[in-house]
């Protein structure tokens, strides 16, 4: 079953936090509550604008904080759209995987097909990076003309290369690895965001994707602030406009295609603090790059990092079955921050959410479940939690009563959902 345990704090300006007191104090455990998802489309996260908060015209849009995950605003997050060329992160997190694992080299050589040149290259008439028929290109600069250039023909020679050709990738390469780093509600139809009914994202998955690519492959990410490339005697200029317009900015992918608009996967740093902006669903290119520009210095200009958990500091307890012990604390090896107004103040809501009672013998250091700080109806930030301590096994009566308990308990939870 899952349960929850629920922690409540009004965060102000100077704001201290005396956690060892408060988890005594206010603990409250809930029982037999499934997990808890995401605040429903059409939720917008944040202060009115009278009260400072975002005001934007983007459809679907997010602002995250890069290091702690900590969502600032959102507005139809969850609402699936075309991400246009915006996919090409997916394609760039795929091939960057492969190189990091060693079953892709960056001097490996895949050839420009036929497909990939009339589909992707210049006689298709769209975003290109100009690879010639039958030539081959090495695997760094295809990601060059993918990244900075946004060539359709380089994403396309990409797929061919790792999969034999695009739908395979797409559906063995592509969707595998969206899953394995937790975008569950991405599809994908190809490599590069052609108009395709199968590309679907979410402008929170894209956040999460871009997070993801800057906090795994630094190296790799530096490639995003290319400024331009060359490739057949042709320079292009990197199609990012933050790149040239906002201080800090480094990333990451502009995209537009008639179904799912004008959209950006944006980030920038400034003071230390990275932000990551995503909008999609807009009109005008021109309102693409003003929205992600002003939510991303909104974002700098009026919220700051707070610590809630120290490393290693017991964030609560999860119950134990069968241990010598009837707890186990938890806590996190790195600290527990979350994003927070500059001024003023603000209620959130942390809960520990685990599927529990975790049975015994417990191993120090093992995942238990996630801590998930809620701002109002929405997920401001998720971070997994550990057992701080190992627990052994109990005796053979510790066993029984705790089998007897959970027998109980289960049998009251089968008469509830009766009524």
């Amino acid at each position: 079953m899952a349960v929850e345990t629920l922690i409540s704090r009004k965060f102000g300006r100077a704001a201290v936090f005396p956690w060892r007191g408060l988890l005594a104090a206010t603990l409250v455990l809930a029982v037999g509550w499934g997990g808890i998802v995401y605040a429903a489309n059409n939720s917008v996260q944040g202060a009115k604008k009278e009260e400072g908060g975002f005001d934007g015209d983007a459809p679907t849009a997010i602002l995250i904080e890069a290091s702690s995950g900590s969502v600032l605003f959102e507005k139809n997050a969850d609402e699936l759209r075309a991400p246009s060329s915006m996919l090409k992160l997916m394609t760039a997190e795929v091939v960057f995987n492969a190189i990091k694992q060693g079953k892709v080299k960056l001097t490996d050589e895949y050839r420009i097909s036929e497909n990939a040149w009339r589909k992707g290259g210049a006689p298709a008439g769209g975003s290109t990076m100009f690879a010639a028929l039958n030539s081959k290109v090495s695997v760094d600069d295809l990601l060059k003309g993918a990244i900075i250039q946004s060539g359709n023909d380089a994403c396309i020679a990409l797929a061919e290369g790792m999969a034999g050709n695009e739908r395979i990738f797409a559906a063995d390469f592509l969707t595998k690895r969206a899953r394995e780093i937790g975008m569950s509600k991405s599809t994908f139809g190809n490599s590069n965001g052609l108009p395709d009914p199968a590309n679907k994202m979410t402008v929170r998955e894209l956040g999460k994707l871009a997070r993801h690519l800057i906090l795994t492959y630094p190296d790799m990410y530096k490639l995003f602030a290319e400024r331009e490339f060359t490739w057949n005697k042709i320079r292009q200029q990197n199609r990012n406009p933050l790149l040239n317009t906002l201080n800090g900015a480094d990333g990451l992918k502009t995209g537009f295609t008639k179904e799912g608009g004008y959209g950006m996967v944006g980030s920038a740093v400034q003071n230390d603090t990275r932000l990551i902006v995503v909008v999609n669903g807009l009109e005008d290119p021109d309102d693409r790059a003003s929205e992600a520009k002003k939510m991303l210095e909104w974002g700098f200009r009026n919220f700051e990092t707070r610590t809630l958990f120290a490393a290693d500091q017991p964030v609560g307890f999860a119950k134990v079955f069968g241990g010598e012990s009837r707890s186990v604390k938890l806590a996190s090896p790195d600290p527990i921050k979350v994003m927070v107004p500059k001024n003023g103040s603000e209620k959130l809501i942390a809960r520990i959410v685990y599927s529990g009672p975790v049975r015994a013998p417990v191993q120090s250091g093992q995942a238990v479940g996630v801590i998930r700080v809620w701002r109002g109806a929405n997920v401001a930030m998720e971070a997994p939690v550990y057992a701080a301590e190992a627990v052994g096994a109990g005796s053979t009566m510790r066993r029984a009563i705790d089998g007897a308990s959970e027998l109980v308990i289960g049998m009251f939870r089968a008469s509830a959902e009766k009524l």
